[in-house]
């Protein structure tokens, strides 16, 4: 499976031939649309979610699926997404899709809790959207958010403790200027190597082959 992360929160994953998309929001400036059999959205705020970026997708991909919360779904009315609960597991060509958990991390306690669904897709690459939900099984590649209004460093290093991933990229991380990038991913790449795992920063446009 192909990995190539664009601006923020946006991945693109290939597999024998297929691809998905995760998470095409407004912070991802660098997107492009391109053939996709699934799209994947974590939640409905609008660095995810961005409705003219699920437009322009199903303009080149009529056909293809959404995966996404009941929010998502009211918030993309008109179009057909396909709600997900905790457990659910669905498969497109290519690709296998389990979902996990079903809140957004507290942002703070005056703001409402919105939904939020993890992924893992193909047993393999594991993204928990905007949240710290674990997963049923070990983690080979962990998509981990490393800046956020809702996320301190802290967490981070705990989340990472307990899922203990072979692999490890940050994402979303638009709000970081390069030395905020420097210090997030130094605490990152120092838990996951202690824990016996890879670190890879990626560049918007950058990918990794597993």
């Amino acid at each position: 499976m192909k990995i190539t992360k664009f601006s923020h929160a946006c991945l693109k994953l290939e597999h024998n031939g297929k691809s998905i998309w995760i998470d095409p929001g407004n912070f991802s400036e660098d997107f492009k649309p391109a053939v996709a059999e699934a799209t994947v959205i974590t939640h409905l705020h609008d660095d995810h979610c961005d409705q003219s970026k699920i437009a322009e997708l199903l303009e080149l991909n009529p056909k293809m699926r959404i995966f996404s919360t009941s929010e998502v779904a009211k918030k993309l009315e008109g179009i057909d997404v396909e709600v997900v609960y905790h457990g659910d597991l669905h498969r497109v060509e290519g690709f296998e899709l389990e979902f996990f958990g079903d809140l957004h991390q507290e942002i703070h306690r005056s703001i409402p809790l919105v939904q939020n669904t993890a992924v893992m897709v193909n047993r393999s690459l594991y993204y928990p959207g905007d949240s710290y939900t674990p997963c049923d099984y070990e983690v080979d590649v962990l998509a981990i958010p490393s800046s956020a209004p809702w996320l301190k460093i802290a967490d981070v290093i705990d989340f990472l403790n307990l899922t203990k991933p072979k692999r490890v990229f940050p994402t979303h991380n638009a709000l970081l200027s390069e030395i905020g990038h420097q210090l997030q991913n130094s605490r990152i790449q120092q838990v996951a190597e202690s824990n016996g795992g890879e670190f890879r920063y990626l560049s918007p446009g950058q990918s990794w082959d597993l």
